[in-house]
């Protein structure tokens, strides 16, 4: 029984911390399948490497907690072991829940500092995953979530 519970919080944890992916130009939510993109032109006009710190949303932590207390519970032939077991395995699991999901959501991105070919120049963080560089003409894509993708059409 206790192993059913512990999958089922790791379950829980994995789908918390899963949703805060990091930026990406070419990998989209399921939600925004289908929904109208509007974008524009122009060119990077620099790019940075930057670190995305991890969320600290608290459902690691309480996961790991969860887990660890029931883990912990399990030791010992008596009640007092078992209470003592319990707060021990709720503290350590929620250190190492905590630290999971910092880990699961932090990475690294780039700052991209984008000059459209009309308005103000302005930055945007994601993901680098088609390695654009300075100087290349990118689309700037607009659906409620920024993101910019090279520009592949016709010159």
């Amino acid at each position: 029984m206790y192993r059913k519970i512990r999958v089922f919080l790791l379950m829980i944890l994995l789908l918390g911390v899963s949703d805060c992916s990091l930026h990406s130009g070419s990998t989209y939510n399921r939600n925004e399948m289908g929904s109208p993109q509007y974008f524009k032109k122009g060119v990077i006009v620099s790019v940075r490497d930057v670190e995305i710190k991890g969320t600290e949303s608290g459902v690691g932590a309480a996961a790991g907690a969860t887990a660890g207390g029931l883990a912990g519970s399990t030791l010992g032939g008596n009640t007092a072991t078992r209470v003592l077991g319990a707060l021990g395995g709720a503290v350590i699991g929620g250190v190492l829940g905590h630290t999971t999901e910092d880990v699961i959501t932090s990475g690294d991105a780039s700052e991209f500092i984008i000059q459209p070919d009309e308005g103000e120049a302005y930055a945007i963080v994601q993901v680098n995953d088609e390695e654009l560089k300075p100087g290349e003409k990118v689309l700037i894509m607009d659906s409620g979530k920024v993101r910019i993708v090279r520009d592949q059409s016709p010159k």
